[in-house]
């Protein structure tokens, strides 16, 4: 049987921890399965039947809530948005403004 080698990864400190594996022997198996008459209890935190959890139940006035903060939410980020946008469109206006400013004050000194 073909076994895929696992890599060895080094530690931090720089030593190599060697990932050790016990060969094993694959012996064919012939005939039927033995049956099992063995009854295991289960550990005592384990049940058979699977554990539920409460679902979320949302009455009306939870969702009117839950709505309006969702759409509050939205509202708060996209003014914060509009706002940074706002800020870097002035910037870049008063600075073209500036631009042309003083290109046009340097031209004027050297037509004089």
């Amino acid at each position: 049987m073909i076994r895929p080698k696992i890599p060895v990864n080094p530690l931090p400190t720089g030593l190599v921890t060697p990932l050790v594996q016990p060969p094993t022997a694959v012996e064919p198996h012939v005939g039927t399965a033995p049956v099992c008459d063995c009854h295991q209890t289960p550990a005592p935190g384990q049940s058979k039947s699977r554990v539920q959890l409460p679902a979320v139940q949302l009455t009306p006035a939870g969702l009117v809530a839950a709505v309006a903060g969702g759409a509050g939410l939205v509202l708060v980020v996209g003014a914060v948005l509009v706002s940074m946008l706002l800020a870097v469109a002035i910037t870049g206006a008063s600075v073209a403004v500036c631009a042309v400013v003083l290109r046009s004050l340097l031209n004027g000194q050297h037509h004089h």
